[in-house]
């Protein structure tokens, strides 16, 4: 299995630059992170448990919305591939499997800029 078991895009509007482009998002068992399309913000997400337990999620009022994302992914739990539920806000970052509940919880720790060039 590919050690980046999640990677999409979302459009909307960049926290930082205040342009409306792609939100690039990757998932990895030991990192997770969002940058901007247009101008390399970058906000990184570490590991802090994972779980096995009934749906629900552990996000808590953020300074950003919450974005809550469908993408199929392999499991690393039950080793199929299933949609998993994602939960992105400023400081949490969520990854579900629908079909077995084993949940990546990530917090978040660090944000870089792309140097303007």
């Amino acid at each position: 299995m590919s050690d980046r078991f999640i990677s999409l895009a979302h459009r909307t509007d960049c926290y930082h630059c205040k342009q409306v482009a792609d939100q690039i998002i990757t998932a990895m068992p030991y990192r997770a992170e969002v940058v901007c399309d247009n101008c390399g913000a970058t906000r990184v997400f570490v590991p802090r448990i994972e779980d096995v337990s009934g749906p629900g999620t552990f996000e808590k009022p953020g300074c950003y919305p919450t974005w809550s994302l469908v993408s199929d992914a392999a499991c690393r739990n039950c080793h199929g591939t299933h949609p998993h539920d994602l939960s992105i806000g400023c400081r949490n970052f969520t990854v579900r499997c629908r079909n077995c509940n084993f949940t990546h919880f990530y917090k978040f720790d660090l944000e870089f800029m792309a140097k303007d060039v």
